[in-house]
């Protein structure tokens, strides 16, 4: 327990989960927390209405990786073995003892694992017994890799699959990376799909959950996961290190996702469509019935789901945040990206949070703007109408206007002809009007503004007002009232067609005194 200024108590993430897990797992009261614990009242409330204490906190210093400096060492010694007599060859110990000898500070299991790899074996033959799994209890998690076409671009995917133990249960999603974010969101995507929590999860040591693995089955977890796993209140086990094994039924499932799920080579448009699919593919995997089962796996869910917990009211944000300055362009970066915000927040500074697939960049909590997430590097993503207003100061940047380049190349050719039709006579004017129009599409669905436009220039209303008024016409289901046929009446045909007469308005000013 810390104390911070002012004298106030100030407890950590895992007290918090304590206290989480006493009242809404163990039923406990205030008074028997605060007894057990050693904690007031208000510090116990304030752990029940969140999952992440305040933010301050005691930061641990991540510990610096050492073995990219003796990789070339280590592939020398390798180089040297291959040409020893086979039973002399210099084994992973050995090889770290030789490192030791040389100044490495290193742990022999990072050693051992990338000698391993290196060589591509196991330490030695396991066997295996058949386990078996209370419904509700357990489930598994693991990344994997597999390859798909999305945007017409071959890439290399990040394969996120999560097994109940007992039903049998897989839920699979793609990622184009592994981050802390990513693995927060497969974890929601995935508890969502089951319609409950699990109480325990098995991970190997994810650096994405694992800050550094102490002695035994003892681990240093990273505070986001300890905050996120809070809010859910499942429980985490990690496998020994090097022993995978220990979560043979996800990595098998990795396996049978690849091959039937993602195979042959899938194509799609978007992460989004992909995982649509591999959503629908996750719904009909649970009509099989397991091998020596008469149940399917969707009626063991049922039976599972009711022994698990429950979700809670909201997700926990599953994003990274990062404060940001707004440029003179009117951007924000994030990993090189240049992302666009609203005119008026130049030279603010405002909140990004990066989700897998989306940033959001907020000013005191309010979305000030929103855009799909790129997985390129020193790339422009600007949206067109947070520029509208600087455009309308400074018509004559119209042509040159990088967004309003890149969003001429993909509007209907109405908008052209609309935009030559008010510039007739009254370049710079009309250059205004159709910036007041395309501030419309703030309001409307792109299609139906692009319906409202090809209207207007149909009635001959090429004007924001007439644009508008074709617009509520079609949200209202009103179409404009077909001209009166007259031919029965030529007197009445005329009417409306016939010159002004001005001298009718003399004749007025003379009757009130005012002509000559």
């Amino acid at each position: 327990m810390l104390i911070g200024s002012g004298g106030k108590e100030m407890i950590g993430v895992e007290e918090y989960e304590l206290i989480r897990r006493a009242y809404f797992i163990e039923g406990l009261s205030l008074r028997e927390i605060g007894r057990r614990f050693h904690h007031g009242r208000m510090v116990i409330r304030k752990a029940l209405g969140q999952a992440t204490p305040s933010p301050y906190r005691l930061k641990i210093p991540r510990a610096t990786p050492v073995l990219e400096a003796v990789k070339g060492r280590i592939e020398e010694l390798l180089t040297e073995s291959g040409r020893m007599p086979p039973k002399q060859r210099y084994t992973a110990a050995r090889i770290y003892q030789l490192l030791r000898q040389e100044g490495f500070g290193g742990s022999e299991v990072t050693v051992r694992r990338y000698v391993a790899k290196r060589r591509g074996e196991s330490c030695r033959q396991e066997v295996f017994l058949p386990l078996e799994f209370a419904p509700g209890e357990y489930a598994q998690l693991d990344w994997g890799e597999a390859i798909a076409e999305i945007a017409g671009e071959r890439c290399g995917l990040h394969l996120f699959v999560m097994r109940l133990n007992y039903s049998r249960a897989r839920f699979a999603m793609v990622f184009p990376f592994e981050k802390q974010e990513a693995f927060f969101e497969g974890h929601e995507q995935a508890f969502s799909f089951f319609g409950a929590v699990p109480r325990i999860i098995t991970y190997d040591n994810l650096k994405t959950a694992v800050l550094r693995v102490l002695e035994g089955r003892n681990r240093q977890e990273q505070e986001a996961f300890v905050a996120f796993r809070s809010h859910y209140l499942f429980d985490s086990r990690y496998c020994n290190v090097g022993q995978a094994h220990e979560k043979g039924g996800v990595e098998g499932d990795i396996g049978y996702v690849r091959r039937n799920f993602l195979t042959p080579l899938i194509k799609a448009g978007s992460y989004g469509e992909l995982n649509a699919r591999l959503y629908q593919e996750c719904l009909l995997d649970l009509r099989r019935a397991s091998r020596g089962e008469q149940a399917t796996v969707a009626q063991r869910l049922e039976e599972e789901r009711a022994q698990m917990l429950p979700l809670p009211a909201g997700d926990y944000p599953a994003c990274r945040s990062a404060t940001v300055k707004v440029n003179p362009y009117s951007q924000v970066v994030f990993e090189t990206n240049r992302y666009s915000v609203p005119v008026q927040y130049a030279g603010h500074r405002l909140i990004l949070r990066a989700y897998p697939f989306r940033v959001e960049v907020l000013s005191l909590e309010r979305l000030v703007a929103a855009h799909e997430r790129c997985f390129g590097r020193e790339k422009d993503i600007l949206e067109p109408l947070h520029y509208l207003p600087l455009l309308e100061q400074r018509p004559g940047a119209f042509e040159h206007a990088i967004p309003m380049r890149r969003w001429r190349e993909q509007w209907p050719p109405s908008y052209e002809r609309l935009l030559e039709r008010l510039r007739q006579g009254q370049p710079q004017q009309g250059t205004r009007e159709f910036l007041a129009i395309l501030k419309l599409h703030r309001y409307y669905p792109a299609e139906l503004v692009a319906r409202a436009i090809e209207e207007a220039l149909r009635l001959g209303t090429a004007s924001r007002d007439g644009v508008e008024l074709c617009l509520r016409q079609k949200l209202s289901d009103q179409s404009m009232p077909a001209p009166l046929d007259l031919s029965a009446c030529p007197r009445l045909s005329a009417i409306g067609r016939q010159p002004v007469d001005l001298s009718q308005y003399d004749r007025l000013l003379v009757g009130v005194g005012y002509g000559s």
